[in-house]
């Protein structure tokens, strides 16, 4: 017995460090990579705007703050309604327009008279966000709420003295409606308005005006676990468009730039352009938020309820936002009555069915997988990790290999066109090329290639009948990491 044991210490001693290592020790982490409230928010993937205020009764897109608060009377307002809703088409939250650019506010703050507090719903004595926080509680869904920086019907818009306003309001949103997944900062800044009475175009530096640090921080002090929104994050960004997509690629890395000179970008203020792909080598962990209403409008007009999207096109949506890596913030106003309209149920419940019965089935289940380098050559990051549906447990390679090859031989012949890879983003976004070819008839054939893969890719490919699968991992930023692989059949679709 002591000489054996005196072998296998001998056999150690003269394997290398990084061997031994690499067995149990994960690859280095590689900056940026995501804080613990980003990865929270990862894991939603989808969830629902509710813009709703005056608008929604003066038939407009934008208010310019002089509106009556007497105009804001919902005849049937049911927040259950509008959770039910969003939690049949798989929504994870809702995010309420508290105020917007017309400065009305759907709680009764203590700091402001144009709220509801002096509109007839429930006689004054309504608190829309209070209400929608409480709905969203019992129904098991996240609350975010939208703070327009900008304010037309407030006199002092444009001076110092309004962001102490503005503050006084977020502080209330924070505190007074349970925990909040996001604040949503919009990026429109200035303008004409009613401001007071005084009727005016005024213009701010988006740059310096809000001091978005300090703003920044009540969130950070009050609702830690929230993310929040802007051109420029500092948690998660806009996509750079509203009509419903991610770039191919779409980085989760990102640098914000300004839009003119060599000054700070700000919400605003960015070559929001450039958010829609993101950067390859981007020096914050950014990632982008597709926000797209389910109508032409943000808010509620009859005149649309003609022109709801289709649940084919929002299934599109989908696959061009949470299957590029981003999550999918889709709008539902509810309408004059204060429900979301029978059209927009309607297309949500088609759009749900899809995704349902694309994903009912992942056709990976049975299969074995090998690859041509594992870290350390040990079971901890074996290929076989990728096949069971756990995207933290993963295949990696060692220290040195930045491209290399895995096979996995299905549990039969397999017919599928839609493809799903995910990293383990904890670590970084490292894969920058790959692409995945597919055995049929016993010959490969390439059926998908890309650059971006970051949290979730979702492939549509041409529908293939395959027995296996072949990963191809084509360069990296450094060595690896592959969480899951899956493969499923979405009825219906064709590549074109």
């Amino acid at each position: 017995m002591r000489r054996n044991l005196s072998s296998v210490v001998a056999l150690v001693l003269v394997l290398p460090a990084s061997y031994i290592l690499a067995e149990t020790v994960p690859p280095a982490t590689l900056d940026p990579r995501p804080s613990a409230r980003q990865l929270a928010w990862h894991e939603l993937e989808f969830y629902g705007f509710v813009h709703f205020t005056v608008n929604t009764f003066t038939d407009r897109e934008w208010g310019e703050g002089d509106e009556s608060p007497s105009v804001f009377n919902p005849t049937a307002l049911d927040v259950r309604q509008w959770t039910d809703t969003a939690k049949a088409a798989g929504m994870k939250g809702l995010i309420l327009t508290a105020k917007h650019h017309d400065g009305f506010c759907l709680w009764p703050s203590k700091y402001a008279n144009h709220t509801i507090k002096n509109a007839p719903y429930k006689n004054g004595q309504g608190n829309v966000v209070a209400e929608l926080a409480a709905a969203c509680a019992d129904a098991g869904l996240k609350f975010g709420v939208y703070l327009s920086p900008w304010d037309r019907n407030h006199a002092e818009y444009g001076r110092p003295s309004y962001i102490e306003y503005f503050r006084n309001q977020l502080r209330e949103l924070l505190t007074e409606n349970g925990p909040i997944f996001e604040v949503w900062f919009d990026g429109a800044n200035g303008g004409t308005g009613y401001y007071g009475g005084a009727r005016e175009n005024r213009k701010i530096d988006p740059a310096v005006y809000y001091d978005w640090a300090n703003t920044w921080s009540i969130v950070r002090e009050l609702q830690p676990q929230a993310v929040i929104f802007s051109d420029v994050g500092p948690d998660i960004r806009w996509v750079g468009n509203e009509r419903g997509y991610a770039g191919d690629p779409c980085w989760a890395t990102f640098t914000p730039r300004a839009r003119e000179g060599n000054g700070p970008a700000a919400p605003g203020f960015t070559k929001y352009e450039e958010a829609v792909n993101g950067h390859s080598d981007g020096k914050q962990w950014l990632p982008a938020e597709v926000d797209v209403s389910i109508r032409p409008g943000w808010f509620y007009h009859a005149k649309e309820d003609a022109k709801v999207k289709a649940a084919d096109e929002l299934v599109s949506i989908y696959f061009e936002s949470v299957g590029r890596g981003t999550s999918l913030l889709l709008n539902l106003p509810p309408d004059k009555r204060g429900l979301i309209h029978e059209n927009d149920v309607a297309a949500l419940k088609g759009m749900r069915a899809h995704l349902d019965a694309t994903f009912a089935e992942n056709l990976i289940t049975g299969a074995k997988a090998s690859a041509q380098n594992v870290r350390g050559n040990g079971e901890r990051f074996a290929a076989s990790n990728v096949l069971d549906t756990e995207r933290k447990t993963y295949w990696a390679t060692d220290d040195e290999v930045k491209s290399a090859s895995m096979e996995i031989a299905l549990s039969g012949e397999k017919t599928f066109n839609v493809i799903l890879l995910q990293e383990y983003v904890e670590l970084g976004q490292r894969i920058l090329r790959f692409s995945v070819e597919a055995q049929v008839e016993g010959e490969w054939r390439r059926i998908a290639d890309g650059t971006s893969i970051g949290w979730k890719r979702l492939l549509r490919c041409e529908r293939t009948t395959a027995s296996a699968l072949r990963i191809n991992v084509e360069d990296a930023r450094a060595c690896f990491t592959l969480g899951s692989v899956g493969l499923f059949m979405e009825p219906g679709f064709q590549e074109n």
